[in-house]
């Protein structure tokens, strides 16, 4: 299997693709319950959650676009003022007032030391369970290991931790706050 690192120029495609992989995620649909709120807003959010990995040269891509993830290096980090931007102006205070707990647990787990972080990987659901997500990281963590680093990733589906697991990552808590689904911080170390 193929895996490239994603121009520039395709970061619209990847986060369509992206927005197939995440239909079903326990933690997104528990943010976008609605599903043309969901097909409006997750779009989005990719930008600023992921999106520098394409200038970084971190965004990876099975060349059939079966699946596609975004890593950032040391010191990168997802801009979470644009990511809240987008959430206020289209979720409901009461929402936001509740799921700050969440998000709160979410930056205190996050690795304070040298690491490189997975925002987001999928693979469109018609591929699931062809080797196309294990690809996707055995790609990205050639280089990860290369520079000697730790990695780091939130699996917001427990059905992913299995393959998580099986590329040397470890559930290291759980985040839950109010009625969400649980999310499971985890942690590789470093290799190489």
């Amino acid at each position: 299997m193929s895996v490239r690192v994603a121009k520039p120029e395709e970061r619209e495609r990847v986060f369509s693709l992206e927005c197939l992989a995440f239909a079903k995620d326990p933690i997104m649909r528990w943010m976008l319950p609605d599903p043309a709120q969901y097909l409006e807003l997750f779009p989005k959010m990719c930008a600023p959650f992921a999106g520098q990995a394409f200038e970084l040269g971190t965004a990876y891509v099975d060349e059939e676009f079966r699946g596609a993830c975004m890593w950032f290096p040391e010191g990168v980090h997802s801009d979470m003022e644009a990511m809240a931007g987008v959430m206020a102006g289209a979720l409901e205070p009461a929402f936001l007032e509740a799921a700050a707990p969440f998000f709160e647990q979410m930056d205190e787990h996050h690795p304070k030391t040298p690491h490189w972080y997975l925002p987001m990987i999928g693979v469109d659901p018609a591929r699931q369970g062809e080797g196309v997500g294990s690809s996707l990281l055995a790609k990205a963590l050639e280089r990860v290991d290369a520079e000697g680093l730790p990695a780091y990733l939130e699996s917001s589906n427990p059905a992913n931790i299995p393959l998580y697991r099986r590329h040397g990552f470890e559930v290291v808590a759980e985040i839950q706050a109010a009625d969400s689904p649980v999310m499971y911080p985890m942690s590789r170390p470093a290799r190489g």
